[in-house]
């Protein structure tokens, strides 16, 4: 039986029931450890020891063409919106009251709530069909954590650089992202649900902080450039530019 749960928001717990389910999520996933800490010297060394030598394009690798990076993983297992949202009663709300419980919902849960409109998400399904990876730095005290992603829609995964270039299609996720497109058409709202696998890799913080910066890399036409570089012009594709880009130093 679904339970309904009481809306959280940062002040506390309210009066009013929430639209969201309470629900356990499945921890069915081996622990793993990897390494994959680098400095941005190091990484554009790496980024072309991972490219086999007779392979300089990054973008006519089989392996990426034809990868189902982490496609056993339960997290990749897609969950019905309507084991997380009551959909019946949600029929009736405004896409701002549907936003607010969801995001609520998922504040420091292990989970990440967003939305977008369902034009941009049109673009990000369009774009991720012909430039399905790139490379994203994550900050980190002196150095970067390179992650690797995979948009195969409506999913987005996350994981190491140095943790797919040993294991490929074999790497687990340390994130991964979920599109719904239920109220697309209604209410122009398509939700968002991001899920981290690994909490003792990803801080909330940072798996938002990612996701948005995924979403802007596809969605903003200058930075989409660079992603087009990575899968389609990989010889012209330069690291130090996504730094640029995020306003990182180099180093």
């Amino acid at each position: 039986m679904q339970r309904l749960i009481l809306k959280v928001s940062r002040g506390g717990k309210s009066a009013v029931p929430s639209l969201i389910h309470d629900y356990t999520r499945a921890s069915l996933i081996p622990k793993q450890h990897f390494a994959t800490f680098l400095t941005p010297s190091v990484l554009q060394k790496r980024l072309k020891e991972f490219v086999p030598r007779d392979f300089l394009r990054w973008g006519s690798i089989g392996l990426f063409r034809t990868s189902k990076f982490a496609s056993g993983f339960t997290p990749l297992q897609l969950k019905p919106l309507g084991s997380i949202i009551d959909i019946e009663r949600v029929k009736d709300r405004s896409p701002e009251d549907v936003i607010s419980a969801w995001d609520d919902y998922h504040l420091g849960r292990g989970h990440i709530g967003a939305s977008m409109k369902a034009q941009l998400y049109k673009l990000l399904e369009h774009r991720a069909v012909t430039c399905k990876h790139f490379v994203i730095p994550l900050w980190r005290g002196n150095g970067y954590t390179t992650m690797f992603i995979q948009v195969q829609m409506p999913h987005i995964l996350f994981t190491g650089l140095e943790d797919y270039k040993a294991r490929g299609t074999q790497a687990a996720p340390y994130f991964t992202v979920t599109h719904y497109t239920e109220f697309a058409d209604s209410k122009d709202l398509v939700l968002i649900r991001g899920d981290i696998v690994f909490t003792n890799k990803l801080t909330d913080d940072e798996a938002k902080w990612l996701l948005d910066t995924a979403h802007s890399f596809y969605l903003n036409d200058v930075r989409y450039k660079l992603v087009e570089q990575f899968n389609k012009e990989t010889r012209e594709f330069e690291f130090k530019d996504v730094l640029r880009a995020l306003d990182m130093p180099a180093m």
